[in-house]
């Protein structure tokens, strides 16, 4: 099996194009039928995954293509999950969103859309590798459950164990789907881990009735058991970064409160961790790291000033002295579009950025993936 996560790699998610856009808002007004807006899809997908081949990705998505968030739609197509509207100005913006509640006993639905989604990444991706994003399972479990207002107020579970058991069935089931449809590079993406680390939601995890440094064990825990099982020829990768929505984002604080944990996942192959600005803190917390990849978020997705090659190698090089150089990897911090209004950043600056990365990558590294 190839090495993965590979030296210059991607996250998943891409600007819409307009055409998607248009499409994705007509079908929301009632003018067009689904089967309309799948064939734009399609299109832009075929599209896409060309033009990652074409700048020398190794890995290809559907850039997320056929959601309207990151994480929603996945979680929302599992059974015993409720989808409800609301008003936040979490991302320092006033504007609409969604979330989700556990209502009912938690599940993986054998029909999930995603599947379906996979398959026809799969199906036009030729030589390069077909690569899968989801939420991670303690998403669930911190959004839907120990923070959701409406699940604390009609709570479908006895005991938390009893939650928590059917998580884990219910990823293990997801990952074995995926893999029965020919996926072999799956990343869980999971953003939750940073309510440990910042401050105010550390104080909301509190106000629940939970203890946040208790939570970093638990999520290691429910990560690990979700994993236990997997093909040995599955590639699993963790994505965190501190939340993405039109280049704003959520969660402050360092890795420090939850590397030596989440580091210990010795399932994973490699961590797409963010470290496009002062906020990440240093790469010290990278020592607890096996001997698995660390895939370096140095390229921001969230503006479209191109990064100097120079200050990136440097960056490398400071990374190094905690990590083995051949244990790290380049990648954007994030997706470009973790929602479908996408960061307030071009196309042209997204592939200028790839191309940024590869170069990099390979002046460091060479062409060895």
């Amino acid at each position: 099996m190839m090495t993965i996560p590979f030296r210059w790699d991607q996250v998943g998610s891409f600007l819409r194009p307009q055409e998607l856009k248009e499409a994705r808002e007509a079908y929301k007004q009632g003018k067009i039928t689904k089967e309309a807006l799948t064939a734009v899809e399609d299109k832009a997908i075929i599209a896409l995954i060309e033009k990652q081949k074409e700048v020398g990705l190794k890995a290809v998505t559907d850039g997320e293509f056929r959601r309207r968030w990151w994480h929603l739609d996945f979680i929302a197509g599992l059974n015993g999950i409720t989808v409800y509207d609301f008003e936040t100005t979490a991302f320092g913006i006033t504007t609409e969103a969604q979330g989700t509640y556990v209502s009912g006993k938690l599940s993986f639905n054998e029909n999930h859309p995603f599947l379906d989604h996979f398959r026809f990444t799969k199906a036009h991706a030729g030589d390069a590798v077909a690569k899968q994003t989801i939420p991670g399972p303690n998403m669930i479990f911190l959004d839907s459950l120990i923070l959701s207002k409406q699940y604390n107020e009609n709570p479908v579970y006895e005991t938390k164990a009893a939650f928590i058991e059917d998580l884990i069935a219910t990823y293990r089931a997801a990952i074995q789907g995926f893999y029965d449809a020919g996926c072999r590079y799956l990343q869980l993406d999971d953003t939750s881990w940073g309510g440990l680390f910042d401050d105010r939601f550390r104080g909301l995890i509190a106000d629940n009735g939970y203890d946040p440094d208790e939570l970093i064990q638990e999520f290691g825990e429910i990560t690990e058991a979700v994993l236990a099982d997997k093909p040995e020829d599955l590639a699993v990768t963790f994505h965190f970064c501190k939340g993405n929505f039109q280049s704003k984002w959520l969660y402050d604080g360092s890795y420090d409160k939850i590397a030596e944990r989440l580091l210990a996942i010795k399932q994973f192959d490699g961590f797409f961790l963010e470290f496009d600005d002062e906020r990440s803190g240093s790469f010290e917390p990278l020592q607890h790291i096996q001997n698995q990849r660390i895939v370096l978020g140095l390229v921001t997705t969230k503006t479209p000033e191109l990064e100097d090659k120079e200050v990136l190698k440097a960056r490398i090089k400071e990374a190094a002295q905690y990590v083995p150089l051949n244990q790290l990897c380049l990648s954007p911090q994030c997706g470009f579009s973790s929602t479908h209004e996408g960061n307030k950043v071009s196309e042209e600056d997204q592939w200028k950025k790839f191309a940024l990365i590869i170069e990099t990558a390979k002046e460091v590294w060479g062409d060895t993936v």
